[in-house]
């Protein structure tokens, strides 16, 4: 204990929390004009999203990464900042608006907003080291009057641990005010002598005043890990509760506050590198969600994920049946310059229909076509077309002249996957339908929508080839309306 309290003396003494991040974050110097892919300069990075849609404003907070989580000896270190648009275009970055005060805060951690009886009322997990040398995780809560200036409220920690479970990972409380005006707080955390060893649990307190809180019947339980950063929202008739699993995003619906819940046809927030996809509400009844892309170990293309990176913005849409789909609001989507003049490199297996329709009908292996000098920032679109059963389909990514090297995008309406790279989408419908795709790629990302339902990204910075090339196997398909303009700065 003594040990661990010198490391934390010395490192406050030379890195004191305000001066390290409040100063080496400069708002007034960050670009305005969008903030899809969006990052603060130099070392520092986005952590969790927490959006939040007041009086036709969406407010992003998100938490201020210094060195990827190395702050304060590896606690984090994180602060709330805040970034705000009226129309998802033009933004407005603010300072720390919530953030570490005392030595024992070791991180202001994830949270959620909420607007009753006309304040700002701010929900957060702080990480500590408690009196054993432990780690611990408690509940604070801060109020605004502007949604931008907050004030922590006493006790602080207001709520230390809910009986029966665990305190090392009790955060990221979600909290709403229901029609009686009854605070509700979904807390991640996992039980003790749980019933499985899959114990990850949605902890459920209420309090009428803030000040005593009651223990309901956990949302979810028997998790294989703690379910994090939860989401919850009532959108034309049904409720959804969104939580974390590992890093990745998952949803249940249902047609009562609390559940019983239903599983979805299929996971559209489900992308292996967006962490932390939470939502909003905004303008004419739209939802849309924020998350971030996590950095790479070393910048490689096989790095494991290391915490912090760029925002990343998605839109929902809603089936009859309340499952959620995923798609690139029109607000986020590249500024380019004129179309690409696409020259053509054909296989004997291709048939040109015109400057930009082509057919590959490759029944006995795989064949493409190829387009040469492909700026590495562009925007690519096209329909495609499968007849029949196709083994797979798609593109070459910053390939060189034969698609070795490069990046594969990849298709496969019998096993209902799309392939990025090395990561993998699963139960995408209608791939064996005419269907839209989209591709940005801008600096180390690769962002791709296929018809507006399902979203797939990844981070991918060591292939530089100027090649697109669209590909076949064992089937024939038809990549019509292609289109590739380079990106403006």
């Amino acid at each position: 204990m003594k040990k661990i309290k010198m490391i934390f003396v010395a490192t406050l003494l030379t890195l004191f929390a305000n001066a390290q991040f409040i100063s080496s974050f400069h708002p007034e110097k960050e670009p305005t004009n969008g903030i899809q892919y969006f990052k603060p300069s130099g070392n520092l990075f986005v952590g969790d999203c927490i959006p939040f849609y007041h009086d036709g404003t969406y407010y992003l907070y998100w938490l201020l990464d210094s060195a990827h989580h190395s702050a304060l000896n590896g606690l984090g270190g994180h602060q709330w900042t805040l970034s705000t648009s009226k129309d998802l275009r033009s933004w407005k970055h603010y300072p720390v608006v919530l953030g570490i005060d005392e030595d024992w805060e070791k991180s202001i951690c994830t949270g959620s907003v909420v607007y009753h009886d006309k304040k700002f009322y701010a929900f957060y997990a702080t990480r500590l080291i408690n009196a054993e040398g432990h780690v611990n995780e408690q509940l604070s809560y801060a109020i605004s009057d502007d949604g931008i200036h907050f004030k922590k409220q006493q006790p602080n920690p207001f709520y230390t641990s809910a009986p029966g479970y665990n305190k090392n990972n009790f955060r990221d409380p979600k909290v709403i005010v229901d029609d009686a005006g009854v605070f509700h707080l979904f807390v991640s955390s996992a039980k003790e002598n749980a019933f499985t060893a899959e114990s990850g649990t949605l902890v459920h307190l209420t309090s009428k005043d803030l000040k005593d809180w009651k223990v309901e019947d956990p949302l979810i339980y028997g998790q294989a890990d703690v379910p994090e950063c939860p989401d919850y929202f009532l959108w034309n008739g049904w409720y959804y509760l969104i939580y974390g699993r590992a890093g990745n995003t998952f949803y249940l619906k249902s047609r009562k506050p609390y559940g019983p819940w239903e599983y979805p046809r299929y996971q559209a927030l489900d992308e292996d590198w967006v962490n932390v996809a939470k939502t909003a509400q905004f303008n004419n009844g739209r939802r849309i969600v924020a998350g971030w892309i996590p950095s790479k170990k070393d910048n490689k293309d096989r790095g494991h994920e290391v915490f912090g990176g760029n925002i990343i913005i998605r839109e929902l849409t809603q089936e009859k049946d309340g499952t959620l789909n995923s798609k690139l609001p029109v607000e986020a989507l590249p500024a380019v310059n004129t179309n690409v003049s696409l020259a053509a490199v054909p296989g004997p297996h291709v048939v040109k229909n015109n400057a930009n329709s082509y057919t590959i009908n490759s029944p006995d292996g795989l064949d493409a076509v190829f387009f040469e000098n492909i700026p590495a920032d562009c925007y690519i679109t096209f329909d495609m077309e499968v007849n029949g059963n196709t083994e797979n389909w798609g593109l070459f990514l910053r390939s060189n002249r034969n698609g070795g090297e490069g990046y594969k995008l990849q298709f496969s309406s019998v096993n209902r996957q799309v392939k990025l790279a090395g990561t993998t989408i699963s139960a995408v419908e209608d791939l064996n339908k005419k269907t839209r795709v989209q591709v940005i790629m801008k600096g180390d990302i690769i962002d791709v929508c296929i018809g507006g339902k399902r979203c797939v990204v990844d981070r991918l910075s060591e292939q530089k080839g100027s090649v697109l090339g669209l590909f076949a196997k064992h089937g024939k398909v038809t990549f019509s309306n292609l289109t590739v303009a380079s990106l403006k700065p």
